[in-house]
């Protein structure tokens, strides 16, 4: 995948010392729906300082470096209170190099965001389903082609609002539905964490 269809395909997913980060939990959900907080006050159109994205380029210890998307270079303190999530909550040990990254934090002074949330590869992608497998289902995003794997014991459904269930089964060819789920570095694939749908 092209850098500028790289930054497209993850512009369309959906968000010192350990003493000075806020707990996780204290913020609310981590669900991976939910790593976008709009509730912190940044002036429209200015950058987020405790925020950032990109691709991981080194992992160090607990220090992750990478590069935005925007080409701006970026050094993530994971701590013990860090989330991690890379199609389930996770551990550092799960982040590779290459990785796409969504990260909300604490800026520090010397500039290092110590994270609270890190999401590694995390689509929300809007589709429709172009054919049903038992590994797999043919999305359709925009005209790009995306192929989404089921992972056994991970990926479930939710219908018309209703509570998860892996049972895909209501899931039908044509059909529109919101995908969110990890992406597989430099592919048009990803692994299925949830499918939303109308029964």
């Amino acid at each position: 995948m092209d850098p500028l269809g790289r930054r497209r395909f993850l512009s369309r997913a959906v968000l010192g010392t350990a003493t000075t980060v806020v707990g996780a939990t204290a913020l609310g959900t981590l669900a991976p729906e939910a790593f976008a907080d709009p509730a912190l006050d940044v002036e429209a159109g200015a950058p987020d300082p405790n925020f950032a994205e990109g691709r991981v380029t080194g992992v160090k210890g607990s220090m992750l470096s990478a590069t935005g998307s925007d080409g701006v270079l970026h050094l993530i303190q994971l701590t013990a209170a860090t989330s991690i999530w890379k199609l389930r909550p996770t551990t550092l040990d799960a982040v590779q190099v290459g990785d796409g990254f969504y990260a909300r934090g604490v800026r520090m002074p010397d500039g290092v965001l110590a994270a609270d949330a890190v999401w590694l590869n995390i689509v929300n992608l809007t589709v429709h389903i172009t054919s049903i497998g038992k590994e797999a289902l043919q999305l359709d995003h925009h005209g790009d082609k995306i192929v989404g794997h089921v992972v056994s014991g991970t990926t479930a459904a939710v219908y018309n609002g209703t509570p998860a269930v892996s049972d895909l089964s209501l899931l039908k060819v044509g059909q529109h539905a919101q995908v969110i789920g990890a992406w597989r570095p430099d592919t048009n694939e990803v692994d299925i964490a949830t499918v939303f749908a109308a029964a």
